[in-house]
């Protein structure tokens, strides 16, 4: 019964730990605000772009392009 408690608490706290978002600090700069802002801007635009070759009927157009304006 000990390994059985063992193995659950350690799948319980490696599910908790896993579904935790990573820290990434905030720019301080402007050269790293002029980056995250060109970073997302990339972002956006290869969304749209995905969201441009998808059918629009699909499952996964509808999941993955929310409030994509195409």
């Amino acid at each position: 019964m000990g390994v059985r408690a063992t193995l659950l608490t350690g799948l319980i706290l490696a599910g908790a730990a896993g579904g935790c978002a990573s820290y990434e600090a905030e720019p301080v700069s402007v050269y790293q605000w002029e980056r995250k802002v060109e970073r997302i801007q990339r972002e956006d635009a290869e969304r749209a772009r995905l969201c441009g070759t998808l059918d629009k009927e699909s499952a996964r157009y509808e999941r993955e392009c929310a409030g994509v304006k195409s």
